[in-house]
């Protein structure tokens, strides 16, 4: 495989750039955004993937989040794929919270999904191969994500730990299981049989998996319209005491969904993962 460069901006001292490739994985061709630090003209650099949420592409973070600046002062290089498969012959479906958009970060179990949704295995496996092959990346690795991509952020650090150095979500849906959103996903991606979702709820790992030693932290807005009915924050925090997971939860006043919140905050968390990546 090789990326494809479509375009590139300079941004303070570093380069802002988007690609395409062909998966393997998901069975098509995808484009994503990466942005490296001018320290990665010296040497090889760690990485933020930073996973979007529903209706997101990779676009949305790179232009809304203003994280370059702080990415550029701590050397960290910035990786935002897109959320779903997309393409000719790939599965979707007309609601906005399914199919393309809409990828739910998990390794579909039923048709006509099964063929390409593969997201787990893509950020996890396929990209971090590709980026690190061709790119002057270090492979010391976090993880995070906003949303949707909040929740594909915590599964991918419970469920492998080893990949990387910290991890952190804005607004996460962390208990999928249990939320309309969540509901919605699993059925059409892995069906009815509630046992598989269980492999895919943060509440629910940590309950069977345990706490990972890797440092966590998650933040949400207290004026957030899908608070009670889709995140599940309450659910998590419990389970992250049960485990004995010291999750940094900060719960911000006046504070909604929307990347207006995630730009208040995006350098704490780059500050965060910066600690942790050395």
């Amino acid at each position: 495989m090789t990326l494809e460069t479509i375009s590139g901006n300079k941004s303070f001292g570093g380069w802002h750039r988007q690609y395409r490739h062909h998966s393997e994985v998901l069975g098509c061709t995808m484009r994503l955004a990466v942005y490296l630090p001018p320290q990665a003209e010296h040497g090889p650099v760690p990485a933020l993937y930073w996973l979007s949420g529903l209706t997101c592409s990779d676009e949305n973070f790179m232009q809304k989040a203003g994280a370059q600046r702080i990415a550029a002062e701590l050397g960290i290089a910035l990786i935002a794929p897109d959320t779903s498969p997309r393409g000719d012959g790939v599965a979707d479906d007309p609601a906005y919270d399914l199919g393309m958009g809409a990828g739910f970060y998990l390794n579909a179990s039923e048709q006509p999904w099964a063929s390409h949704y593969r997201m787990y295995d893509y950020v996890t496996r396929e990209l971090p191969t590709l980026l690190e092959a061709q790119l002057p990346l270090n492979g010391q690795r976090a993880i995070s994500g906003h949303s949707m991509g909040g929740h594909g952020a915590l599964i991918c650090a419970l469920r492998e730990p080893q990949r990387y150095r910290s991890v952190s979500a804005f607004s996460p849906i962390s208990h999928p299981m249990h939320c309309p959103w969540g509901q919605k996903a699993f059925t059409a991606y892995l069906g009815s049989d509630e046992a598989r979702w269980r492999e895919w709820d943060t509440v629910e790992l940590l309950g069977s998996l345990g706490a990972p030693t890797l440092p966590c932290r998650v933040d949400v807005g207290l004026a957030d319209p899908f608070l009670t009915e889709q995140l599940g924050i309450d659910a998590l925090a419990d389970a992250a005491a049960d485990a004995g997971w010291p999750i940094e939860l900060e719960r911000h006043e006046g504070y909604d969904h929307s990347y207006y919140f995630v730009a208040s905050f995006i350098e704490a968390h780059l500050r965060f993962h910066a600690a942790a990546l050395g």
